[in-house]
This record gives structure tokens, sequence and C-alpha cells, in this order.
């Protein structure tokens, strides 16, 4: 089994990997640590090195994903291509992509509106193996992975995740069903190097109620206080619908909110900074406190 992913042994694999690839892994820059350590290379490679060490057949479908996008000249991130998609290293899975530009530059909403309406028309081929997204098992299977939190912290999410799974069974969604991004926010939406916009981290692509790529860019405005007021009507003039008019919203809200607390959750054994954070997120949870003082990560 893998040991656990902090910087240290991000970096191990890192290098072997690139070893592994011909490529040269001095001086890269780790960029990110998250559910994946992202490094950039001096050449312009990406290379993300999963958590979770049973993620292959995730990483496997995120390559057929770029390939597919890429052969539709979606703007997405691309796989570099002279190098075998994914490898296993250490038992970890690890992918090299191509970097969008030198330094990390984010997109605009705008953009990510035109993006996801963009997105939703594409009908995807059934090669692809795109599972249904089923929000409560992912969560379940989230809460289960919490053996750092503390046991009334545990239990007090695992009675919301069952309230909330009830009243996300009864929603009536409104949008059509199917492609999603799966986790479209500003975050996953950068300046390509030429000045167009383009989407990365593709592994959570799946079939499900398109409401629920609209809904971080919502939270992110009416909860947390990430985005301006005109940033958000700007998103919602753009993609052509408006998801806190829906009836459902507060519920996909609370539902995207509680699986943000719990991926952080995940990570608190490794890193101070979760822990804080996972701490802070908890305890307005409880509380029914405002959520603007929540800190993106």
């Amino acid at each position: 089994m893998a040991a656990e992913l902090t910087a240290e042994s991000a970096g191990a694999a890192l290098r072997e990997a690139c070893e592994a690839s011909g490529l040269d892994s001095s001086g890269a820059e780790l960029v990110r640590l998250g559910s994946h350590a992202v490094y950039r290379l001096g050449a312009p490679v990406i290379v993300r090195i999963a958590r979770d060490p049973d993620s292959l057949e995730e990483m496997e479908r995120a390559v057929r994903v770029a390939r597919w996008l890429e052969s539709e000249d979606f703007p997405a991130t691309r796989v570099l291509a002279e190098v075998p998609q994914p490898s296993v290293v250490g038992g970890r899975v690890v992918t090299f992509w191509e970097s969008a530009q030198e330094r990390e530059e984010y997109a605009t909403v705008e953009e990510l509106a035109d993006l996801l309406r963009r997105l939703h028309w594409l009908e995807e081929p059934e090669s692809l193996g795109l599972p249904y997204f089923d929000p409560v098992a992912k969560l379940w299977k989230g809460l289960e992975s919490l053996d750092a939190v503390a046991e009334d912290d545990r239990k007090f999410l695992e009675e919301r995740a069952g309230k909330l799974a009830k009243e996300y069974d009864r929603l009536d969604f409104v949008l059509p069903f199917g492609l999603i991004h799966g986790d479209a926010n500003i975050g996953n939406v950068l300046r390509h190097r030429d000045g167009h916009a383009i989407m990365i981290d593709l592994d959570d692509f799946t079939l499900a109620p398109r409401e629920w790529d609209l809904v971080l860019t919502a939270i992110f405005y009416d909860r947390f206080g990430w985005h301006t007021r005109s940033e958000y009507e700007a998103f919602v003039y753009r993609y052509g619908f408006d998801l806190m008019n829906w009836p459902g919203y507060s519920v996909l809200a609370d539902l995207r909110e509680l699986m943000m607390v719990v991926w952080l959750g995940q990570q608190v054994s490794a890193s101070t900074k979760s822990a804080e954070e996972f701490a802070r997120r908890i305890n307005s949870l409880r509380a029914g406190n405002d959520r603007r003082d929540w800190k993106p990560f």
C-alpha cells in the first residue's frame, strides 16, 4: 500500500515516474497538494500524482476523456502524447499533461459558463465508459475514509449526510441529464498561453443532471463570497440558467458543501492547514454560521 501523499512521498514518486518516462524532474515546482500532487516541470509539462492509490481506472478514464475532447476540438487540457498514460510507480497513479502556460492564470467566470454550455451540448461516445454520478455514494465513501477526525465530528457528518440523502432523492431536476465536468469551478479553468480558456482536471467527468456543474459557482458567490454579484450574474447570463432560482438549489448546495468538508477531512493528518480549515468548516456547519470565513482550497 502506498504511503500517505506528502510533499516528500510525492517528490519521490515524481522522480521515479519522470525517469521511467524519459522526462527531467530537476527543478520541478509543486503547484498543488490536494487530491493530486501537481508538479510543473521545466519543460512545458504538468505531472499529476493521485492521492488515492486505487484511482487507476478513474485516471484511465480521464485520459480517454482528454483524448476525446481533443478530437472534438474542445478547449481542455491535453495529455502528453508521447508518454504512455497513466503510469503506476511505487503504488502511485501518475499522468502527464501539456502545461497551459508557465504560470497559473485563471480564466473568468464568463469563460467558465461558455465552456460549460459548450460541454453540455456534446454527446459523449459510449467508449468513454462514463459512470452515472451518485453523490450520496461518493459522500459515504468519503466518510468511510475519515480515519483521522474526532468520532463526534464523523457522527455529525454522517447524520447530516443521511438527512441530505433523503432530501436529494426527492429533487426534481429541470436541466437535461448528460455529460458533466463534475468539479466545474473557476479553479479548473485556466488561461492558455495563446490567450483562450481551457478546462482542466478531467477526473470527475460523469453522467448526471447538469445542475451539478452550476452549483459550485452559485455557492462560491452565495455562501462563501468568493465571487461577486456581478461575476455571478455574468455567469448566469452566459450559461442561460440561474440555479439559485431552482427550488432544489439549497439541497444541492448543502450536499456539495458537505462533500467539500468531507474531502478536506480526508487530509487532516497530512496537513496542519487542512486540519485547521476542516475544524473551521465543521464548526460553522454545527452552529449554522455564515460560511464567509471558509478559505478556498
